[in-house]
């Protein structure tokens, strides 16, 4: 962060003192005004429900730029890391700064895989759920306990602390993600195995059982590295946010990557790949491709309450990247599965088309989503809608882990306290009788 030659000067209509606010400037992207010096110069705070204009914290972690419809991590494209890395790279990037280079790799994927299990009495915690319950509520509950598990290394001023921490939540999330899948079906679970890739290694636990192993297939298991990589980051969204504001009070880092779980379990958040799919499904029960038209002017029209799920953001107003390489991924799955005429992905395309043809959808810069793919990717590889929002968290882990990081080593680091406009009664004495 660059002090900038700009400066904003508030004057106040009641004739009070101006206030003179410094400009600050990033790497790229829009300045921000540093208005913490406002409450003790006017008496006042800023109101913006929603943080649409207000920069919380700087982070040198993710940058998005919603009108070019760009994504870097550390500065790197995600298109390139996408098709040209896998999600290990990511992981490294994200929390070091830099790719690593084939030695540093090396050491860091035999590092996480040498933490992929998780303590044997994690297994008996879990019998405590019902069986029926949600993934996403399962495992809320399996990366809360963990701290429990592993306090050994829960001292967020250790820098080595800190970091095993990391790489223990990294390197078992995919187990308790499957661990969670597995105990809604009523199987037994399936052990790590240290010779495959972190996603092959995942497709194995979520997939075989005790009578058949499970082959991985070289395309499915690239399709979910890049929905890893493609969820792993995304700025300071509503989990991201929570977990930087839960870990701000100094809790342990399981106990904050339980909080931003719990937040993205939310339909607005995670769940929005499921209700994408869920369109999808419905519409097809309606008659497929040829209800698309008037299907898309029940969205047009406010009042019949139809919505259109999967597309638009409240970032991007361009198309989303991770959108366009979801669709290219979604095409090779289902080539690679035999599911070329999928009738949903034909949907997808329709809806697609007509959206970037229609005035109504462009002047409102309604673009698909990566959301709007992923469910298809995901529903031909095998994984259940109830599962979709906990693959979410699985990638997410690594940034969130890495925003927490960055925020407990940031000089200007203080425990989240927002203030707020109060319209509630005022001052008044509690009657002396009733």
């Amino acid at each position: 962060m660059q002090l900038s030659d700009k400066k904003v000067t508030l004057s106040l209509s009641d004739g009070g003192q101006a206030v003179e606010l410094p400009v600050y400037s990033g790497t790229v992207g829009p300045d921000v005004i540093d208005i913490r010096k406002l409450y003790g110069g006017t008496g006042m705070f800023t109101y913006d429900p929603g943080f649409m204009a207000t920069a919380s914290t700087e982070s040198a972690i993710t940058y998005i730029d919603g009108d070019k419809g760009e994504l870097l991590y550390r500065g790197y494209p995600i298109e390139q890391l996408a098709q040209q890395r896998n999600f290990l790279d990511v992981c490294y990037l994200l929390l070091n700064g830099d790719l690593p280079d084939a030695e540093q790799l090396t050491e860091f994927d035999a590092l996480v895989t040498n933490h992929t299990m998780v303590h044997e009495q994690m297994y008996a915690f879990m019998q405590g759920f019902r069986r029926d319950a949600h993934p996403m509520a399962v495992l809320t509950g399996l990366v809360g306990a963990l701290s429990a598990f592993y306090h050994d290394s829960t001292d967020i001023a250790n820098a080595k602390d800190r970091r095993t921490s990391a790489i223990r939540i990294i390197a078992k999330m995919p187990t308790l993600v499957a661990m969670a899948y597995k105990y809604s079906l009523g199987q037994p679970n399936i052990y790590p195995r240290n010779e495959l890739s972190y996603t092959g290694n995942f497709l194995r636990m979520m997939f075989a059982t005790p009578t058949e192993d499970y082959h991985v297939n070289e395309v499915v298991e690239r399709a979910l590295d890049r929905i890893f990589i493609l969820h792993a980051d995304h700025e300071q969204n509503a989990s991201t946010s929570t977990v930087r504001l839960c870990g701000s009070s100094g809790t342990s880092p399981f106990a904050a990557i339980a909080a931003g779980i719990a937040c993205l379990w939310g339909p607005a958040h995670g769940g929005a790949n499921e209700a994408a799919l869920q369109m999808l499904e419905q519409l097809q029960a309606q008659g497929g491709v040829e209800k698309v038209g008037a299907f898309m002017e029940q969205v047009k029209d406010k009042t019949s309450g139809v919505r259109l799920m999967g597309f638009g953001h409240r970032v991007y107003k361009n198309y989303d990247p991770r959108a366009r390489l979801m669709q290219e991924t979604c095409k090779e799955v289902l080539q690679a599965l035999g599911l070329e005429n999928d009738p949903l992905f034909k949907l997808a395309m329709e809806l697609e088309r007509i959206a970037l043809e229609d005035d109504y959808f462009v002047e409102r810069k309604l673009y698909p989503n990566v959301d709007f793919y992923s469910g298809i990717v995901q529903r031909a590889i095998g994984i259940p809608t109830s599962m979709f929002t906990a693959i979410f968290a699985l990638a997410r882990t690594v940034g969130w882990i890495a925003q927490w990081d960055e925020m407990l080593t940031d000089p200007n680091y203080k425990i989240g306290r927002p203030r707020q406009l109060y319209v509630g009664a005022q001052r008044r004495d509690v009657p002396a009788e009733r």
